[in-house]
């Protein structure tokens, strides 16, 4: 008869075992933890407030120049992570002065741009002009050259995000300068590749709002697509961007994936697991894996949240779950 193997050993003999398991770099599984029931994230959720971020950012642009700093970047970190918001991805804060550049390059990791003050300013992708208003999506797909400037007369200020600490994660990190400051500029061929206006993304889901006047607690939202490929826009990141009606409270849903969001506009809350953070104009904030978030417009405005994930590395790694709250 087939049965499970009882053996009684004494703690002498198991940690003379142990002792020399150690000494050959030999872990026994069956002490270390074994796998865990579901996921439990090391971050937290935490919410970075606009009202702390610019001067910040201001303050950065005294202090440092385009020439000291490869990107003048501030770093979002979460209080339980080592200098990133989220398990793969980073949220960072980027300031360009007006008549400044930042020089080309183009690295493994992929990324995006969510512009939250300025207009007029731009970035060049592969040699192709993208202009920068608030709200609107840049890409920047991975080892594509790109560089920033700023042509205007007022700060430029976006959100980055990128894949760096899933790819460095992996060991697949490449990194490469150009030969020269700036990359010369192309005729515009399929710059809207990379750019999503906020003004077409606004009207996408006021049109989906005004056709689900009934839809209460279901999200009113959409995907950013990929121009090409008609997936999420880059194969480690999905975009997302979510219409609040005022007064209007969403159903906490839970996923496999992290997510960071950016308060486009509107004021309200979250609830991230047992946590409320509160939010209005241009926060921030992170929500960890498969924790419950549910989000609450208590404005008198509409709320407008841009969102991104890895999702599609879960998919694509048949890892990804979402789910309700009963």
């Amino acid at each position: 008869m087939l049965e499970l193997s009882d053996i009684q050993s004494s703690p002498e003999e198991l940690q003379d075992y142990y002792a020399q398991l150690s000494a050959q770099h030999i872990t026994p599984a069956w002490i270390g933890g074994g796998i865990s029931v579901e996921p439990q994230s090391q971050a937290v959720p935490f919410v970075w407030h606009w009202q702390d971020l610019r001067p910040q950012a201001m303050r950065a642009a005294e202090l440092v120049g385009t020439a000291q700093a490869e990107r003048r970047v501030l770093r979002l970190t979460n209080p339980k992570l080592p200098g990133i918001a989220s398990n793969t991805l980073v949220a960072n804060i980027q300031i360009v002065m007006p008549g400044e550049i930042a020089r080309a390059h183009r690295h493994s990791g992929a990324a995006l741009r969510l512009i939250i003050e300025g207009r007029g300013g731009y970035t060049v992708v592969n040699g192709e002009r993208v202009p920068m208003s608030p709200g609107d999506l840049v890409l920047t797909p991975n080892w594509s050259w790109h560089d920033h400037a700023n042509d205007t007369d007022a700060p430029m200020i976006w959100l980055d995000s990128l894949d760096t600490p899933l790819v460095r994660m992996l060991e697949a990190g490449f990194y490469e300068e150009y030969h020269q400051e700036r990359q010369e500029l192309a005729p515009p061929v399929n710059a809207s590749e990379w750019h999503y206006p906020m003004t077409e993304m606004r009207a996408a889901l006021e049109r989906l709002a005004a056709g689900s006047p009934d839809a209460a607690g279901e999200e009113i939202s959409l995907e950013y697509t990929n121009r090409r490929t008609g997936g999420p826009v880059m194969p480690t990141i999905a975009c997302h961007m979510q219409l609040l009606r005022p007064g209007e409270k969403t159903r906490a849903r839970r996923r496999v994936c992290c997510a960071n969001y950016h308060v486009i506009e509107g004021a309200g809350y979250s609830v991230v697991g047992d946590q409320r953070l509160d939010w209005e104009d241009k926060d921030v904030f992170t929500v960890p894996t498969w924790t419950f978030c549910e989000h609450v417009n208590s404005g008198n405005r509409p709320a407008f949240l841009f969102s991104f994930s890895d999702a599609p590395v879960m998919k694509a790694l048949s890892l990804y779950r979402d789910e309700a709250r009963p």
